[in-house]
């Protein structure tokens, strides 16, 4: 009598298929009685076990209760001097048994045990002479081969029983029972998703004659279904004799579950139609369709059918209907049938919650999650990743913390989906750390949770890490998805590296995912951004299936002077071939259209906006005031502006950026003042755009105060800010206030070394204007345009002729840069003030500038303050071809001829005027009081306090 302990390895059993003939080579008597062990449960078991399948069976007993396995099999024994027990692992070859642990402590073993097989019986004795003399250590067989084994196991079965059932079976079984263990094979399969076995399974129903019945032919369909080939199951229900709703139910859940959720829906539609009554679960899986594919007219349609057939009390219905109205935004009806739900589930609070978590309610998701810990409810990882993503939608940082512990104390962390999600909320939130945290405790991340976590460095702005992380990835050896490659084309884009986004497009095509839209997408958007037209070109012309985003990425490139032409035509080219525009497709074309100052072609695209009720949307919305702006037209960009809902800080800084680039500085401060009154705070880009406007209004209380704003922002040490208040401080003729900016900048730019230079040379200090210069070059910072017209203005200033002449041919042969109309005025000026008209004349003729106004405004300005009568007639000749409308040109030459005593000369260019219908402009000032600037126009007596004005200045005249 020999104490041990017998356990066999093995996986869950499922349902009634466990009960096979696993223990049929031991022989046990059916008195033996065993304990099964799987999910904290203990089931009692008889002596039948299913073929090869491993269940974790704890047995204890003696040789005298097992006299046939005591004859069949010794057992090798452990030394005395070790007290321990001794794990023994037989791996038995038979088609009966997979692995056989032996427990024993006592009695030592004989070293001619192992070899002594000979009263083993038939398959035994075949199975042990395969057994390797030394055995090996025991290592149990890792959860993947159990499950791979289990797999093979069970389609081996069905196999047998097929060719079982072809053969003819035992003489007792009946057609009807025939019938019947078909389709609980198929059922199995169906189950299992084994779809060849299933197929061998209906091709031997077909080979031996049998004739379903409408058990059967639904077992079928329902196969057919359940492993995924929907056309099958739609052939097979087509050979139906007869149908049932059980029929139309499963072939509609098949449609469904593939996705084909149109066909699903026309299904459901033609079962009415031919007078059958769907019950609980058809109505289910139609309400899923309908939730799949956003149908909420028609997912009402079934809502009054579930009404009519009286089955809103079944959980599933109800489930389905909270999830079809939470994700078509109608949260008050899914409220509804929620709250008269008889019984709910997890999956109707998830739907719930899901619902207020797409609609940004963070504080409903964390007050039904509170709920639904307070009600004892099972929470998945889908309820956590919900809460998660409601949590970073409305930034409940310290909430989402408490739900991340919750789901260490759970268990679930580690879950891929949910690692994903908590990646993606410390992402949004900015804390790369803590999502690193998160990544580091996975001890074997699959590429989604690598391809998170490199999106996530990307997103923060550390693009580099994420290049580094993908490296460390490869080295781990897995292989890079679409939206790995994805995230990393996004990363070259934030580092500006071409090169490094070319090898990626390399890397893609070599793993064969240069044809994955979301690749492709990534590759022409970067192509475009680096402006490389031909290769986003080349990309999105290879593309097999292009879709909105395509278009987008490809227009988003046509936005710089050289390319945008080509805007209109894409966007057309898009629109024939049937693709619906969307924001991001009116934001770039609109972009295309402020380029090119084409405001015609962008009033068609307003209308298109319009006609699809786009007009409110905030991005859309500020494109379009920003391409009328750019195009002259302020008035439509008004009324747009003030149409606008919701205008955040974006939408305000390009309406003050416009009012400041078109010299409406007033408006611009105006403006600038609602939007703070409005609660919206500024940034450095809106300080700049509305210091900008108060240089042209020459308003230094305005411009003082923001001054201190962005010291009290914290924003007075941004270069972009910085520059704008030496360029207003400048203009407003208080230079040494912009010099005290300028020396507090840390690391000033071009535009910083451009605004103190100019702001020298307008005040006619051409020495520090040029030291400057000479200071800027030395510290390594390039010129470009700007900086040329300043120290060329110094120089006229200077009177400096020759070192003027030395600087604008260094131009292009020193810095490369190409002369603008700007740089050909400055030299204008600085030969015209100098007096030497001569050379003036002989310039514009050599550099061919003669069709040019500023070029002759210019000269004429310069003739005035010389009294040249001469040359400034010839300039006023050419300034009334170019700019016939323009009063002042008349104005100059007026004056000219009054100069010189000419009165009969100024009587014909005032007669000249006045037949032209040429008006001169009333003169205009501006007077500032208690920070706000008053507007006077010559003759305007609109003031409200015009009276008491007039008496302040006949007070002050006498």
């Amino acid at each position: 009598m020999i104490p041990c302990t017998v356990c066999l390895v093995a996986e869950k059993l499922e349902e009634n298929a466990v009960f096979g003939s696993a223990f049929d080579c031991f022989k046990l008597v059916s008195d033996v009685k065993l304990q099964v062990h799987f999910d904290g449960m203990r089931l009692p078991l008889c002596k039948r076990l299913v073929d090869h399948l491993m269940v974790s069976v704890v047995y204890s007993c003696t040789f005298a209760q097992l006299p046939h396995l005591q004859a069949s099999v010794q057992f090798l024994r452990k030394p005395h001097t070790s007290s321990r027990p001794f794990l023994q692992f037989i791996r038995l070859n038979s088609s009966h048994c997979f692995a056989l642990y032996i427990l024993e402590s006592n009695h030592p073993p004989s070293d001619s045990a192992f070899n002594d097989t000979r009263s083993l019986p038939g398959e035994l004795h075949e199975g042990f002479q395969k057994i390797p003399k030394k055995l090996p250590n025991p290592i149990c067989p890792s959860l993947l081969s159990l499950r791979k084994i289990v797999e093979t196991d069970a389609k081996s079965r069905i196999v047998r029983d097929t060719v079982w059932l072809g053969e003819g079976g035992p003489a007792s079984l009946d057609s009807n029972e025939r019938l019947r263990k078909y389709s609980g094979m198929l059922h199995g399969c169906a189950l299992k998703g084994f779809l060849n076995e299933g197929k061998a399974i209906h091709g031997q129903v077909i080979m031996c004659g049998v004739d379903p019945d409408l058990h059967l032919w639904n077992s079928l369909v329902n196969f057919y279904a359940k492993c995924g080939s929907p056309e099958f199951a739609r052939q097979v229900f087509n050979e139906m004799p007869k149908w049932d709703v059980v029929s139309w139910t499963a072939l509609i859940s098949g449609f469904v579950a593939k996705g084909y959720v149109s066909d699903g829906i026309d299904l459901f539609c033609e079962m009415r139609k031919v007078g059958f009554r769907p019950n609980e679960f058809t109505l289910a899986i139609a309400l899923k369709a309908c939730s799949m594919c956003l149908a909420l007219d028609f997912g009402k349609q079934v809502h009054s059918e579930v009404v009519k057939v009286g089955a809103f009390s079944d959980i599933f219905v109800g489930s389905a209907l909270v999830d079809i109205y939470a994700k078509c935004g109608e949260m008050d009806q899914a409220d509804k049938v929620f709250f008269f739900m008889s019984k709910k589930n997890a999956i109707s609070w998830n739907a719930l919650l899901n619902g207020y978590a797409q609609m940004g309610d963070g504080k409903k998701v964390l007050n039904l999650f509170c709920q639904m810990t307070e009600l004892e409810m099972k929470l998945s990882k889908f309820t956590l990743s919900t809460v998660l993503k409601g949590c970073a939608n409305c930034g409940y940082l310290r909430e989402a913390q408490v739900v991340h512990s919750l789901s260490i104390k759970i268990g679930c962390e580690l879950d891929e989906f949910l690692v994903c999600c908590l990646l993606d909320m410390y992402s949004k939130w900015g804390l790369a750390d803590d999502a690193l945290k998160v990544f580091k405790r996975i001890k074997d991340p699959n590429i989604v949770a690598w391809s998170a976590m490199i999106n996530c460095l990307d997103q923060q702005g550390q693009s580099q890490e994420a290049t580094q992380l993908f490296c460390l990835m490869r080295h781990t050896g897995m292989r890079p998805n679409e939206f790995t490659l994805a995230c990393l084309v996004s990363a070259a884009i934030n580092m500006g590296d071409q090169h490094y986004g070319k090898s990626i497009h390399a890397c893609a095509c070599k793993w064969g995912f240069e044809s994955e839209n979301f690749v492709s997408n990534a590759l022409v958007a970067m192509y475009m951004k680096f402006g490389l037209i031909q290769n986003g070109w080349r990309v999105f012309e290879a593309m097999m299936i292009r879709d909105s985003v395509s278009w987008n990425a490809l227009l988003s490139g046509f936005h710089n002077n050289e390319t945008c032409d080509q805007g209109p035509r894409i966007f057309k080219h898009m629109l024939m071939e049937g693709f619906k525009p969307d924001m991001h497709t009116f934001v770039s074309i609109l972009g295309c259209c402020s380029s090119l100052s084409n405001v015609g072609f962008g009033k068609q695209v307003h209308a298109h906006i319009v006609k699809i009720g786009l007009d409110g949307n905030g991005s859309v919305g500020t494109a379009l005031i920003d391409m009328y702006a750019k195009s002259g037209c302020l008035e439509d960009a008004d009324v747009i502006f003030n149409r606008l809902i919701e205008r955040d800080l974006f939408t305000w800084t390009v309406i003050i950026a416009s009012y400041a680039h078109t010299g409406q500085g007033e408006k611009a401060v105006k403006c600038f003042n609602q939007m703070q009154q409005e609660g919206v705070k500024p940034n450095e880009f809106t300080l700049s755009s509305c210091l900008s406007g108060c240089s042209s209004l020459a308003t230094i209380d305005n411009g003082r105060q923001i001054h201190s704003l962005a010291i009290k922002t914290g924003l007075s040490g941004d270069t972009y800010v910085a520059s704008s208040l030496v360029d207003m401080y400048g203009k407003c003729r208080y230079i040494e206030d912009a010099e005290a900016v300028f020396k507090g900048m840390d690391s000033p730019n071009t535009v910083s070394w451009n605004a103190i230079i100019c702001g020298y040379s307008q005040h006619g200090q051409g020495q520090k204007a040029l030291e400057a210069f000479r200071i800027m070059l030395n510290k390594g910072t390039m010129p470009d345009e700007v900086t040329f017209i300043g120290v060329l203005s110094a120089f006229s200033h200077m009177g400096l002729i020759e070192e003027g002449k030395m600087h604008f041919n260094s131009l292009s042969k020193v810095y490369g840069i190409t002369p603008t109309i700007e740089h050909y005025a400055c030299m204008v000026n600085l030969l015209s003030w100098a007096g030497k008209f001569s050379e003036v004349e002989s310039f514009v003729e050599e550099m061919k500038l003669s069709q040019n106004a500023l070029i002759w405004e210019t000269v004429l300005w310069a003739c005035k303050m010389h009294g040249n009568v001469e040359y400034g007639q010839r300039a006023a000749k050419k300034l009334f071809e170019l700019e016939p409308g323009m009063d002042y040109n008349y104005i100059l030459l007026s004056d000219i001829f009054a100069a010189n005593g000419r009165w009969d000369d100024v009587a014909k260019v005032r007669a000249l005027m006045s037949d032209q219908g040429i008006k001169k402009e009333p003169g205009c000032s501006w007077l500032e009081v208690n920070a706000q600037a008053h507007v006077f126009h010559a003759q305007d007596n609109s003031h409200p306090n015009i009276k008491e004005i007039h008496l302040q200045l006949e007070e002050l005249t006498r």
